[in-house]
C-alpha cells in the first residue's frame, strides 16, 4: 500500500513561483518511477512530469519545459516539482502518482500509475 500527500498548491501571479511536495509511504516507495500530473476544470487529467526512481531520468510535457522541474529526496520519500514562471493555464489540480513497477520507466499516460494522491489546487492570477 502507498500513500501520497501532495502539499505547497496556492495562490500566485503570473511569474511567479511555486514548490509542490509529495510526501510518499511505503517500504519501497524510493524503488518507483513518480510523476506529476494536473487536471484543470472540464479537462482531462494530463501528464506534467516524471522522475525514475534514482532521479536519474526526467521527462517533461512540452508546455512546462524549461519552467518547471522535477526532483525526489529518496531518504525523505519526497518527490518535488519546482514551478517558475507560471502561467494563467498553469492552473489546475496538481496530483502525484506512483508506478509500483520497480526500476520503472517513466511513462505519461495516467493508467500507467497506480496509486494518487487527493491532489493540491494551483491557481495562477494574470
Amino acid at each position: 500500500q502507498v500513500q501520497l500527500v501532495e502539499s505547497g498548491g496556492g495562490l500566485v501571479q503570473a511569474g511567479g513561483s511555486l514548490r509542490l511536495s509529495c510526501a510518499a509511504s511505503g517500504r519501497t516507495v524510493s524503488m518507483y518511477t513518480m510523476g506529476w500530473f494536473r487536471q484543470a476544470p472540464g479537462k482531462e487529467r494530463e501528464f506534467v512530469a516524471g522522475i525514475t526512481w534514482s532521479g536519474g531520468s526526467t521527462n517533461y510535457a512540452d508546455s512546462v519545459k524549461g519552467r518547471f522541474t522535477i526532483s525526489r529526496d529518496n531518504a525523505k520519500n519526497t518527490v518535488y516539482l519546482q514551478m517558475n514562471s507560471l502561467k494563467p493555464e498553469d492552473t489546475a489540480v496538481y496530483y502525484c502518482s506512483a508506478k509500483t513497477r520497480i526500476f520503472s520507466a517513466i511513462y505519461s499516460y495516467t493508467k500507467e500509475y497506480d496509486y494518487w494522491g487527493q491532489g493540491t489546487q494551483v491557481t495562477v492570477s494574470s
